[in-house]
């Protein structure tokens, strides 16, 4: 005969005494993990120069030119970093890059709002007429307007100076584009409550309007800064003494000899020409990538 046996009277106890299931392993999805081998790869692939770069700015120029190549260097210096600051004029060209970049930002940041928020708010004969103007200075490449530009800039006497750097640059078809997107989405009854308290355009556009467009400018001055720190063709013509040099137009002057490249001045100037850059872009992502998203929703 089988014995029954009675229940326990402390079922709960008897559970926590049983041996937890092993836990099973989850495999990645093949699809999954070819995505993440290709973007692995391509991230490496990306860094690659950037590497290249910053190991090559602490050798010297003998074994830069070493075949095979070291990956790395054999004997570090800082020579090519310190020959910036001492032989070089590093501090007048930083500060005049500086200064471009800084009130070309702050021009387009000012100006790109104002007229985004007339194309996105505002009623006014040949308003259709106006952005369109804008998509088409979207498509028409800056070596068209170049020659007429410097003539232009030539004609007033700017030549050689601060405004010359700065003034063809302090409104971009693609800023006013990227602030009229996003403020279109700007709620009307918040605007028409000012209206009502009697508020004007200007003032609603300072109080209300530009307090909600955070990640937009944010977006606008990463992509604004980037480009006027990274200019040089412009600079190179418009800049005619050495006082009025930025970073670029000097990385390409000095680096370059009359029979040979200094490699490692090369690198250690690029180096320092695109710190500024990446430090920006890192306090900034946040911002950059909403500024992105949001207006893509738009």
């Amino acid at each position: 005969m089988s014995t029954i046996t009675p229940p326990s009277p402390h079922p709960a106890v008897d559970r926590l005494a049983q041996p937890a299931p092993s836990p099973r392993r989850r495999r990645l999805p093949t699809g999954r993990a070819l995505t993440y081998t290709v973007l692995v790869v391509g991230v490496l692939l990306w860094l690659l120069p950037f590497v290249w770069m910053v190991l090559g700015s602490v050798k010297t120029q003998r074994e830069i030119l070493t075949k095979p190549p070291t990956i790395w260097p054999q004997d570090p210096t800082f020579d090519n970093f310190g020959r910036w600051f001492t032989d070089l004029n590093f501090g007048q060209f930083f500060t005049n890059s500086v200064i471009v970049a800084v009130v070309t930002v702050l021009g387009n940041l000012l100006f790109c709002s104002m007229v985004g928020y007339a194309l996105a708010k505002m009623d006014f004969p040949g308003k259709k007429a106006l952005f369109a103007l804008v998509m088409i200075m979207l498509m028409v490449p800056g070596v068209v307007t170049f020659v007429p530009l410097f003539v232009q800039v030539t004609s007033l006497g700017l030549l050689n100076t601060y405004p010359a750097l700065i003034l063809p640059f302090l409104t971009q078809p693609l800023g006013v584009f990227l602030m009229r997107q996003f403020m279109l989405g700007i709620p009307e009854p918040l605007m028409e409550a000012a209206r009502i308290d009697g508020a004007g355009e200007l003032r609603i556009f300072a109080r209300v309007v530009m307090p909600l467009c955070g990640p937009p400018l944010a977006t606008l001055g990463i992509l604004t800064f980037l480009g006027s720190w990274n200019n040089f063709l412009w600079p190179l013509v418009a800049a005619q003494s050495q006082d009025m040099y930025t970073l670029p137009v000097a990385l390409s002057l000095y680096s370059t000899g009359q029979q040979a490249t200094d490699y490692g001045l090369l690198l250690a100037g690029a180096v320092l020409v695109i710190t500024p850059i990446l430090l920006l872009f890192v306090a900034l992502q946040r911002y950059f990538v909403q500024g992105i998203a949001t207006v893509g929703l738009k």
